[in-house]
């Protein structure tokens, strides 16, 4: 499929080509770097609402980032630091998130549709309301994760990690968890018994 996008003109776009109020996002995440390490001259990335669709962000530092309602649909976030980042209401539809940290990030409200986040870290992550559909979660780490609402519809749960995630009104019943890790005493109908 990757290559089909290419033969499409649908290959991903540099970060030097990639603007954002007026500043390249390469620099943006220069400056984000800085603010990560402690450095009083960094500055915290504000991508809220940025358009950030098809972007090469592999192994990025976006950690505690400001990326409310960005549009990171089709985005490459293989292994980012996204830990504490704000994603909240952000569009990750068809993103790779494999082995992206996601440690206390705030997913609330996002559209991982179809998203690629196998061996995710998502350990206290706020996924409430997020939309899940169809994604690959394929060992990932839920624990501690508020799913209240998500919807999972399709989503592949294979060898998850959802031991110490609260699953009471959670549907499931639709999404494969054969190999999941689930909450002790959790039934095969989607409900706590």
């Amino acid at each position: 499929m990757g290559i089909l996008r290419a033969l499409k003109g649908g290959g991903l776009r540099s970060l030097h080509g990639i603007r954002h109020n007026g500043k390249r996002l390469s620099a943006i995440l220069a400056d984000h770097a800085e603010f990560v390490r402690g450095n009083s001259k960094g500055v915290r990335a504000d991508l809220a609402g940025a358009n950030l669709s098809r972007a090469n962000l592999e192994r990025a530092n976006l950690a505690y980032a400001d990326l409310r309602h960005a549009n990171l649909e089709c985005a490459d976030l293989r292994e980012a630091k996204l830990s504490s980042a704000d994603l909240n209401k952000a569009r990750l539809r068809s993103a790779d998130l494999r082995k992206a940290d996601l440690t206390e990030a705030n997913l609330a409200g996002a559209d991982l549709t179809e998203a690629q986040a196998g061996g995710a870290e998502l350990f206290r992550a706020d996924l409430r309301d997020a939309v899940l559909r169809r994604a690959d979660f394929g060992a990932t780490n839920f624990r501690d994760a508020q799913v209240a609402g998500a919807d999972f519809e399709g989503a592949s749960l294979k060898t998850a990690i959802l031991r110490e995630t609260k699953l009471d009104g959670v549907d499931l019943s639709r999404a494969d968890i054969s190999t999941a890790l689930l909450p002790r005493g959790y039934g095969t109908t989607g409900q706590m018994s």
